[in-house]
C-alpha cells in the first residue's frame, strides 16, 4: 500500500525549486552549527581556534623563510646579524611544530564533534520517527528513500561541520597568502584568484548533481538491501534452497548493484573529468607564475626571498582555493544531504492532531463505527464501505469474513494508524480524532496477525509490550512468567539455557555482542507456534487495558494447543472488552457477537446460533469449515440419515 501525497511524500526530484537556494542552504548551516554548538560547545570553540591558528601558520612559515633567505643572501631589505637569524629561525621552528601538532588536535577534535553529533542527530532523528502517529509513511516509498538520505545525513553531520570550518580555515590561510602576493604581483595574483571562480562554480553545480544522484541511488539500494537480506536471512533459508530460488534472488540483487554501480561510475567518471581539467589550469597558472618569478629575479626586480615567497604563495594560495573549493563543495553536498534529514525531523504528523485533544474516559458504554468508510489513498478502491458496528464494553465481539473483507485494516483504524475518509469512530461517544493517538493506544493491547519475532532475549520480547510506561514491569520476573503462563510458555522459557534472559535468535553472540556470562555464545530458535504464543503473552503482559484486540491468535498452533489458548483467552477476557478476528470460527462462536463483514461492509451479526439458523455466510462457512473435520463415512450417513427423514 502506497500512501498518498502528505508532509512525508517526496516528489520525484528532491530538489525543487528553491530547495538548494541560498536561504535552504544558510538555514541547513545555522542548523547543524546550532547543533554542534549544543552537542559539544567546548570541543567547537578549541576547534575554531585551532582552524584560525592553522590557516595563518602557513602565512606565517611562508614569509619567515623569505626573511630568512633574504637575510642570508644579503638582500637591500634584509640584515644578516646573527640574532635576526636566529630569532626567525626560532619562529620559523616554532611554526613548523605547530605545522605538525595542529592537525592531529585539530583530527580529534573534528572526530570528537562528529560523534557528539551523530548521538544527537540519531537519537532526535528517530524520536521524529518514532512520533509519526500513524503507518502511512512507513508504506510510502518515498518516505523510506528520505528516511534512508537522513540517516545518511545524521551520519555525516559531523563531517559536514568540519568542513564549514574546513572551509572557513581555507578563506583565512587564502586572504594571507593573496595579500603576499599582492605585494609581489598583483596581476599574477589576480590570474591565480580568477581560476578559482569556474573551479567553484563547477564544484557546487557538482554536489547537487551528485546530491541528485544519490537520491535515484536510494531505491536501487533499498532493493539491493532486500535481495541480500533475504540471501543471509534463516527465515528464507528453507524456502530458497527448497525452491532453488537463490540463482534467481542472487540476479535480482546483482541487477540492483549493477545498476547502483552504473550511477556511481558516471559521478566518478565526471568527477575525473572535472578534477583533470581543474589541476590542468592550476598548473599552467603556476608554471607560468614560476617562469616570471624566475625572469624577474634575473632582471633584478625580484629578490631570493621574493621568488621563495612567491613560488609558496601560489602554491599556497591554489592549495587553498582547491580547499575552499572542495570543501565549501562537500559543505554544500552536506547541506543538502542534511535537509532530508531536517524536512523528515520537522515534518508534521500524518494524522491531523486536535489543537485541544479530548480525554479518554475509561471504557464504559463501548466503541462505536458509525458509516465508517476508508481506503488507502484516491487510487485505490474502497476498503471499507459504510461501516456500522458496536463493540459493546465489557463484551466480546468476533469478526468474521473472507480474505479483503477489511478485518484488518477495521483494526488499524481502531487503533488510529488511519483515519476514516468518511463517518467516525466513537469510544463513549468521543471522536477518536480528537484524542492525541498515545493516549488511545495505551489504552489497547492486543495481537497482530503478522506479529513481530523480536532478535531480542525472551524478558525483552514479552516485556516489550508495556516499553511505552517507561520499561515499567519489565525486570518483574513474577510478572513476566504470569503472562507467560497465561499464554503456556512459561514452562518453556524457565527451561531454555539462561533462562528468561536466553536470547531467542541465532542472529547475535550475546546481548551484548559478546559471550555471556554462562558461556553461551548464541540464542535458541522458537517454532512458529511458540513465537505466537510469545506475542500473546506480550499482549497479556500489558494488562490492565480497556481493550484487547486478538487478530488470529491461535493461527499457527496444533488443535490441542489451539483448544487449550482458546481455553486461557476466554477466561482472560471475561468481563473485558475484545475484539476477536480468526477464520477459524470455532474459536469466536463463543463471541457475544459475531459480526461478518463482506467486501467492506458488515452483512452479517448476531450470536452464533443466531447465524447458523439464518443460513447466510456465517452459517455457510461454519459448515464449511466443520465438514473438513469430519470424515467422509460421517458426511455420507449424515446425508443418508437426512434422506431418509425427507
Amino acid at each position: 500500500m502506497t500512501g498518498g501525497s502528505g508532509p512525508h511524500g517526496g516528489g520525484a526530484d528532491p530538489y525543487p525549486a528553491g530547495a538548494g537556494s541560498p536561504r535552504r542552504l544558510v538555514e541547513a548551516a545555522r542548523a547543524l552549527t546550532a547543533i554542534a554548538w549544543r552537542s559539544a560547545r567546548w570541543h567547537l570553540a578549541a576547534y575554531v581556534l585551532m582552524m584560525v591558528a592553522a590557516a595563518m601558520v602557513p602565512v606565517a612559515a611562508a614569509w619567515l623563510t623569505k626573511l630568512i633567505i633574504d637575510g642570508l643572501t644579503g638582500a637591500p631589505d634584509g640584515t644578516a646579524t646573527t640574532t635576526r637569524l636566529v630569532g626567525l629561525a626560532v619562529a620559523l621552528a616554532g611554526a613548523g611544530v605547530a605545522t605538525a601538532v595542529l592537525p592531529a588536535g585539530s583530527s580529534y577534535l573534528g572526530g570528537e564533534i562528529g560523534r557528539r553529533l551523530v548521538v544527537l542527530t540519531t537519537e532526535r532523528l528517530f524520536a521524529s520517527v518514532a512520533r509519526l502517529p500513524g503507518l502511512r509513511p512507513f508504506e510510502d516509498p518515498r518516505f523510506l528513500d528520505r528516511l534512508r538520505l537522513a540517516q545518511q545525513g545524521s551520519t555525516a553531520a559531523g563531517s559536514t561541520v568540519t568542513d564549514m570550518f574546513s572551509a572557513a580555515r581555507a578563506s583565512l590561510t587564502l586572504v594571507g597568502f593573496v595579500g603576499a602576493l599582492l605585494v609581489i604581483s598583483p596581476a599574477l595574483t589576480a590570474i591565480v584568484v580568477l581560476t578559482a571562480v569556474p573551479a567553484l562554480v563547477i564544484h557546487l553545480r557538482e554536489s547537487r548533481w551528485r546530491a541528485g544522484m544519490l537520491w535515484r541511488l536510494s531505491p536501487l539500494e533499498r532493493w539491493q538491501f532486500m535481495y541480500s537480506d533475504l540471501l543471509a536471512n534463516v527465515n528464507a533459508a528453507k524456502e530458497i534452497r527448497l525452491f532453488g530460488s537463490g540463482g534467481f534472488l542472487r540476479d535480482r540483487m546483482m541487477g540492483q548493484l549493477r545498476g547502483a554501480t552504473a550511477l556511481r561510475r558516471r559521478m566518478d567518471r565526471r568527477a575525473l573529468v572535472i578534477e583533470g581539467l581543474l589541476a590542468t589550469i592550476g598548473a599552467a597558472v603556476a608554471g607560468g607564475g614560476l617562469i616570471w618569478a624566475i625572469s624577474a629575479a634575473v632582471s633584478g626586480r625580484l629578490t631570493a626571498g621574493d621568488v621563495t615567497l612567491l613560488v609558496s604563495a601560489v602554491a599556497a594560495t591554489q592549495g587553498a582555493l582547491g580547499s575552499l573549493v572542495i570543501a565549501v563543495a562537500a559543505a554544500h553536498h552536506g547541506a543538502l544531504q542534511f535537509g532530508h534529514y531536517l524536512s523528515v525531523v520537522r515534518a508534521g504528523p500524518d494524522l491531523p492532531l486536535a489543537a485541544t485533544p479530548a480525554s479518554l474516559p475509561p471504557l464504559r458504554h463501548g466503541i462505536e463505527f458509525r458509516d465508517v468508510w476508508f481506503r488507502y489513498s484516491a487510487e485505490h478502491p474502497w476498503v471499507l464501505k459504510g461501516v456500522d458496528l458496536v463493540i459493546p464494553a465489557g463484551r466480546a465481539v468476533g469478526l468474521v469474513g473472507l480474505n479483503g473483507a477489511g478485518k484488518s485494516t477495521l483494526v488499524k483504524l481502531l487503533c488510529r494508524f488511519y483515519d476514516p475518509d468518511r463517518g467516525a469512530i466513537l469510544w463513549d461517544g468521543v471522536d477518536l480524532r480528537d484524542v492525541r493517538p498515545e493516549e488511545l493506544r495505551s489504552r489497547v493491547s492486543g495481537v497482530f496477525q503478522d506479529y513481530m519475532a523480536y532478535d531480542l532475549s525472551a524478558r525483552d520480547n514479552i516485556g516489550i509490550g508495556d516499553a511505552g510506561s517507561g520499561g515499567a514491569g519489565h525486570d518483574d520476573l513474577d510478572r513476566l512468567r504470569a503472562a507467560a503462563a497465561l499464554a503456556r510458555m512459561d514452562d518453556t522459557l524457565s527451561a531454555l539455557p539462561r533462562g528468561y534472559d536466553t536470547l531467542l535468535t541465532r542472529m547475535f553472540l550475546g546481548e551484548q555482542g559478546g559471550e555471556d556470562e554462562a558461556g553461551s555464545t548464541t540464542g535458541v530458535v522458537l517454532s512458529g507456534g511458540q513465537w505466537q504464543r510469545i506475542a500473546l503473552a506480550r499482549a497479556f503482559f500489558r494488562a490492565g487495558r480497556d481493550l484487547m484486540i486478538l487478530d488470529e491468535p491461535s493461527a499457527g498452533l496444533d488443535p490441542d494447543a489451539e483448544a487449550d489458548l482458546h481455553r486461557q483467552t476466554r477466561r482472560y477476557r471475561s468481563g473485558r472488552t475484545s475484539l476477536l478476528i480468526s477464520h477459524r470460527l470455532n474459536t469466536v462462536r463463543d463471541a457475544d457477537l459475531l459480526v461478518v463483514l463482506r467486501d467492506g461492509a458488515v452483512v452479517e451479526r448476531g450470536s452464533h446460533d443466531d447465524l447458523i439458523a439464518t443460513g447466510g455466510d456465517y452459517a455457510r462457512l461454519f459448515h464449511r469449515q466443520a465438514d473438513g473435520y469430519r470424515d467422509r463415512t460421517e458426511r455420507e450417513a449424515s446425508h443418508d440419515d437426512t434422506s431418509a427423514q425427507r
